[in-house]
């Protein structure tokens, strides 16, 4: 009896760090301790010694009074991504897109109605904006994620179905304007976005095809918008579409294979 309680002590502390990760989400990433006391139902003792645990082994972050989910998590998260063959097979192109562009070069797939970085390449100005590869965003605010709208009706039926949240004065939520976007979009073939999500900081990105036409990924650049304004989008949209097509080709794509997937 005594070993079935040694052999089960070490798993239902497992559960209990399990439940206080999954207390943070997309739309409450940061949290005090009492909300992850209540989004637990563990004993405030109990919840805090975790907590603290956490903190000191970089599972969590501690700003001020609020907790987040720590960056030392998603880096150790990263390499579960690099046995993958679309990072591996991409990974040139994101390279030459950070050099050609000077800005971070990111990878995005799509998970319901998120996106999240699984590659990048950072920038190598001093000021950048920041970028971590399992970095989770919303698809509805941000170039990457309305490419992703646009190409791929189940994303948008997903994003549509979470709520369109808003994150800044510039976030569009209302439906038929952001239809109106998204067939923009895909006659230009790229979609670029200035400080939708985050204050400050511009995008621009464009599809990646698979080796049956489907939309595999998202290839894009990330800048601050003192770097990167409207006014460089006819100089930067050349490069994201040469590499987003660089990329479909190392996948396999072939021009003409894309599938209509929008209807």
């Amino acid at each position: 009896m005594a070993e079935e309680r040694g052999g089960t002590a070490p798993v239902l502390v497992l559960r209990k760090f399990k439940q206080i990760l999954e207390s943070f989400t997309i739309e409450e990433p940061e949290l005090t301790l009492q909300q992850i006391t209540r989004a637990t139902g563990l004993p405030a003792s109990t919840c805090q010694r975790l907590v603290h645990n956490l903190v000191r082994e970089g599972f969590l972050d501690r700003y001020d009074d609020t907790y987040r989910v720590g960056l030392g998590l998603v880096r150790w998260a990263a390499p579960g991504t690099f046995g993958l063959d679309l990072v591996r097979l991409v990974r040139p192109v994101l390279h030459k897109l950070r050099d050609d562009s000077g800005e971070t070069a990111c990878l995005y797939v799509r998970d319901g109605a998120f996106r999240t970085v699984v590659s990048l390449a950072e920038s190598r100005h001093p000021v950048i904006r920041l970028f971590v590869v399992g970095m989770v965003m919303p698809l509805h605010a941000g170039s990457a994620g309305k490419v992703f709208l646009a190409w791929d009706r189940l994303a948008l039926r997903d994003a549509v179905g979470h709520g369109l949240a808003r994150f800044t004065e510039h976030t569009i939520v209302d439906i038929d304007l952001l239809n109106q976007q998204l067939a923009q979009v895909r006659a230009d073939g790229y979609a670029s976005s200035f400080e939708e999500r985050d204050l400050g900081a511009a995008s621009l990105s464009a599809p990646v095809f698979g080796l049956t036409g489907e939309l595999s990924a998202v290839i894009g650049i990330g800048a601050p918008t003192q770097r990167m304004t409207s006014a460089d989008v006819p100089r930067l949209a050349p490069l994201v579409l040469d590499s987003a097509a660089a990329a479909s080709e190392r996948l396999g794509y072939r021009a003409g294979m894309a599938r209509d997937v929008t209807g």
